[in-house]
């Protein structure tokens, strides 16, 4: 009998070049967690996606031009389609005086660009767990 595995959606705010969100979408699949890759930048349709892939977990790379008003209409609507249980967490480019407030919006957890792909899968082989 096979062990269920985490399913994450890997998603992101702001406009750039997308290839760390698919080397961190290889690196988390290869360690062991089920990753749903969309470039999706916006907070109705990764809701949707969420929801249509019944994720565990949203992991949000914020590239540059990333607005926090993206994180509270993200956690907004989670609430309001029944996916409370749904966490989210978030890396990348981000102001400092911004991470304390996203995280009072319920961002779970921030990890500021440099942060190490082991280190995040640490983090998240720890923290994130089965929504059911």
């Amino acid at each position: 009998m096979s062990k269920k595995r985490v399913r994450i959606l890997m998603t992101k705010f702001g406009e750039g070049y997308e290839e760390a969100l698919l080397k961190l979408s290889r690196a988390f699949s290869e360690a062991g967690f089920e990753v749903i890759y969309t470039t999706m930048n916006d907070p109705e349709a990764i809701v949707i996606a969420a929801a249509q892939e019944s994720v565990d977990h949203i992991g949000v790379t914020t590239l540059p031009g990333s607005k926090i008003e993206d994180f509270a209409r993200l956690l907004q609507l989670l609430a309001a389609k029944d996916l409370s249980h749904v966490r989210v967490s978030a890396g990348g480019f981000l102001e400092d005086q911004d991470i304390p407030r996203i995280k009072e919006m319920g961002v779970v957890e921030f990890f500021p660009k440099g942060t190490t792909f082991a280190e995040l899968i640490q983090w998240s082989k720890e923290h994130i767990k089965h929504a059911d």
